[in-house]
């Protein structure tokens, strides 16, 4: 039998929810509730049942699971809220504005014995799916080095997002999603932190960041997000030590040069503006193979799928919370790095 969904906030991503629960195989969506009258009305539009208060959702006990998909400095009080009333709870990232918060909403967790998960869907993404691949099967060998950019043009959204009280700007926006891959690419201890903002479109929140994160055994990471890049640098480019792989967008495949041999017999020099360079001239595929790799295959469903299993008994939450407040960790120290213009020493 489906479990029964309700959703707090019908804004965009509330309404990407409602929309895939319709089609969902383990969850039924039940009803919404929004304090925005716009809002209330586009769901009845769209035949879902609208209720007139949190608190008459929450009483709803048809609800199995309730999920929160408001602004980021509610979250605490709402998911809190149905906790309480025991229910299930899923959160939009991300999903508090501080450890502190996020540890007391899992203390309530496990006092009501119920399941709260944070919505990290892009572990999803076909992109990151494919560099994972690489990593896991060992292809071009162990990683050196991961570069991670998201760049658009438009600035940040002209909501709720460009306002620093209600947890704006894009580290707690797209930073969230991309640090949370980059966690799992590299699951080792972090041992420093370094970040920038940048403030072109706004001067309340950052519009941009990039974020160099260092790792016990040596291991670097970039993760960058841009809105004024008109030009947009690669999604993914990543170094190992026996080849490198490189995806433009998340609409194109993974390219993939393979190191076969170190040594050529002869290399012969390009011309460069100024003279002539070996150190920089072309591999060839005698010492190179060059190829693409196949999409994989994705699912955004198999989060609700995990998540009902999980509730079940049936199977481990595959996003862990503990994972989830590493990733507020990180996020804590870019900004306390790009306040205090410095690098910080950590061990997350």
């Amino acid at each position: 039998m489906k479990k029964k969904l309700g959703i707090v906030g019908y804004g965009g991503q509330g309404a990407w929810h409602a929309n895939w629960a319709k089609k969902s195989d383990v969850v039924e969506l039940w009803g919404i509730y929004d304090i925005a009258e716009k809002r209330v009305r586009a769901a009845l539009e769209n035949g879902i049942h609208a209720y007139s208060s949190l608190e008459d959702m929450l009483r709803d006990k048809s609800i199995d699971i309730v999920l929160c998909a408001t602004p980021n400095d509610v979250h605490k009080e709402i998911v809190i809220s149905a906790l309480r009333s025991g229910k299930n709870v899923i959160c939009e990232k991300p999903v508090a504005l501080s450890t502190e918060d996020f540890d007391d909403m899992v203390s309530e967790a496990k006092k009501a014995g119920k399941l709260l998960s944070v919505h990290q869907n892009r572990r999803w993404d076909v992109d990151y799916l494919a560099i994972q691949k690489l990593i896991d099967t060992q292809e071009i060998g162990e990683v050196i080095n991961i570069e991670s950019r998201i760049h658009g043009s438009r600035g940040i959204p002209s909501d709720w997002r460009c306002h620093k009280p209600q947890g704006g700007g894009m580290i707690l926006d797209w930073g969230v999603h991309l640090i949370d891959q980059m966690l799992k690419l590299i699951p080792e201890k972090i041992t420093g932190i370094y970040c920038q903002t940048t403030n072109i479109t706004t001067d309340e929140v950052d519009d941009g960041f990039t974020l160099h994160i260092y790792f016990e055994s040596g291991k670097k990471a970039l993760v960058e997000v841009g809105t004024y890049n008109f030009i947009a640098m690669p999604r993914f480019y990543m170094q190992a030590k026996s080849g490198s792989a490189l995806i433009e967008d998340w609409q194109k495949k993974c390219r993939v040069a393979k190191l076969k041999a170190w040594n050529e017999k002869e290399v012969l020099p390009v011309q460069t503006a100024a003279g002539i360079t070996k150190t920089m001239a072309p591999r060839d595929e005698i010492t190179i193979d060059s190829y693409e790799i196949e999409r994989p295959v994705s699912d955004v469903h198999n989060f609700y799928r995990n998540y009902v299993a999980a509730i079940d008994g049936k199977e481990p939450q595959l996003i862990k919370n503990e994972e989830v407040r590493r990733v507020l960790l990180v996020m804590e120290n870019a900004f306390k790095s790009a306040n205090e213009k410095k690098y910080i020493d950590t061990l997350i």
